[in-house]
């Protein structure tokens, strides 16, 4: 299946289909390992919370720098 039949879809029908993938992953043996960035930026994080240097936002701040 390519990018152009996935457009031809409804929705629904490639809701259900992301649906079915995810459930194919869920249960597959071995898993798939993060990348290497992921660990380096968990690390930095923590270390401004232990630095008192993080910065925490309510959602709903979130949310609305989202908007713009």
């Amino acid at each position: 299946m390519d990018t152009i039949e996935i457009k031809k879809m409804s929705t629904i029908e490639r809701l259900q289909a992301m649906e079915a993938l995810w459930d194919s992953l869920l249960y597959e043996e071995g898993g798939i390992d993060s990348p290497e960035w992921h660990k380096e930026i968990l690390e930095e994080r923590k270390r401004k919370i232990e630095n008192g240097k993080a910065e925490f936002i309510s959602i709903e701040k979130l949310k609305a720098t989202r908007k713009s």
